[in-house]
């Protein structure tokens, strides 16, 4: 009892000090990790080889990753690719179905580049859009705000989920697989939510024809930079995923590309995560049409993109530090033993990410938090499997998106530039994360049931 005593004490001080005391994750994480190798009793020595490793091993897993998704985020969004893709779905959709295009657009944008930068970068697209099509705002924008949601928490390279493939040990092309799949499901949920219910609320587009200004405004700059067209534009983000998918496809237990070869050892190299996404990175440096050397330097696109993601880095570090922590203490089999008899399942790191999630409001804190916490509880859980492991990746990033609120940026970056007060945010925004995470988790119960 004194383990989850414990445990529910770690959980309770991270939240805590991520929220009360605006402690930063990292800090929160280590200081736990210790904590609770020190008091369950561990060998001194032990705790601190427990964090030397764990932290060691996430980031020599996920470092170059993360680093590589975040410079093609960049190079996406300053070179106007992202916009680019926005405005060619929208001519595939048309104006009379903008909450599908914006899902849509939300959907694929959101797989490289954070959430909270791509709103904004697409804000303006959907404000003339709204005033185009004659329709209030609150639903363009909650269609825009849970189709980015979609992806951004299940969906590699996006931090978060590779983070938790890296502590749970899964398949990093199987998370995408499912995580696609999945995440669809949360898309169609999330854009019925914008449709039947986020319509309702009357919120004007601002300006009128002012409006259209700031887009030709948005695009005149995108295109003085040089757009890129769409195929070019979707290369630096579909390629590196064809590649990881490919290569865990060629090594599933049926061989359907055959035992060996050259190809196949070629595309297990290609196919390797931190290969692919270099390959991806390098796409993404011909985006812009003029070549200029200063956007790879350390004060340009690819020195901003490393710092943003070197706080992601170093708090998945810690998860990682911390889970290690909780594995060397036998608290799996404690709790293990606990839940034996209740078959929870894939519902526990569901269920673990909502909660913090929703305590403490950074979705990338909550995967990586209940990732460490899971890791030790995967054989008794049922999920120690290569696709039950992938599975549980996408089960924690569905809980991580329930519920966006006040403690959460993203919010804030919802309502502030969709023209949304509080309350009406909490109606829309809170709750249609809340509908879609439901329904992304209810999927991977029903593919757990199905398919394996």
């Amino acid at each position: 009892m004194w383990l989850v005593t414990l445990l529910l004490l770690s959980i309770a001080f991270i939240v805590l000090a991520t929220t009360r005391l605006t402690m930063h994750p990292f800090l929160a994480l280590l200081i736990t990790a210790l904590g609770f190798g020190i008091l369950s009793g561990m060998p001194l020595n032990e705790v601190v080889d427990a964090v030397n490793q764990g932290f060691g091993d996430t980031i020599g897993y996920i470092g170059i990753v993360i680093l590589a998704g975040a410079i093609i985020g960049a190079f996406l969004e300053r070179s106007g690719g992202a916009y680019c893709l926005a405005t060619s779905l929208l001519k595939l959709t048309g104006q009379r179905h903008v909450p599908a295009a914006m899902a849509g657009m939300g959907y694929l944008v959101s797989i490289p580049v954070f959430c909270d930068s791509a709103f904004v970068l697409l804000s303006p697209l959907m404000r003339a859009l709204a005033s185009k099509a004659g329709i209030t705002l609150a639903s363009a924008a909650v269609a825009l705000s849970l189709g980015l949601y979609a992806t951004h928490t299940m969906v590699p390279p996006t931090p978060g989920p590779v983070a938790a493939a890296g502590i749970l040990g899964a398949d990093l092309g199987l998370v995408i697989l499912w995580g696609m799949a999945v995440g669809l499901v949360s898309l169609v949920a999330g854009w019925l939510f914008a449709v039947l219910v986020a319509s309702r609320t009357s919120i004007a587009p601002e300006g009128g024809p002012g409006v259209d200004a700031e887009h030709e405004k948005t695009a005149a700059q995108i295109s003085e930079a040089g757009m890129p067209s769409v195929l070019h534009a979707l290369l630096p983000i579909f390629l590196p995923i064809v590649l990881i998918v490919a290569r865990s496809i060629a090594e599933l237990p049926s061989k359907p590309f055959g035992d060996g070869g050259t190809a196949l050892a070629l595309l297990g190299f290609l196919g390797q995560p931190s290969v692919a996404l270099l390959i991806g990175v390098a796409f993404a440096m011909t985006l812009p049409k003029r070549f200029d050397r200063q956007r790879l330097s350390m004060t340009g696109w690819v020195g901003e993109a490393i710092v943003s993601a070197a706080t992601i880095i170093v708090i998945t570090g810690a998860g990682g530090a911390f889970g290690k922590v909780l594995q060397h203490s036998g608290i799996a089999d404690v709790i293990g033993d606990a839940l034996a008899g209740i078959h929870l399942g894939v519902w526990l790191p569901f269920i673990i990410a909502a909660s913090i999630k929703t305590a403490q409001g950074s979705s990338t804190v909550a995967i990586i938090t209940t990732a460490s916490l899971v890791a030790p509880l995967l054989s008794n859980l049922g999920l120690d499997g290569e696709a039950q492991r992938a599975l549980a990746v996408v089960a924690i990033g569905a809980g991580a998106m329930v519920v966006s609120h006040a403690n959460d940026s993203y919010f804030w970056v919802v309502t502030q530039f969709s023209g949304m007060d509080v309350q009406t945010g909490y109606r829309l925004q809170t709750l249609g994360t809340l509908v879609q995470g439901t329904a992304a988790a209810c999927a991977v119960y029903l593919v757990t049931l199905v398919a394996l």
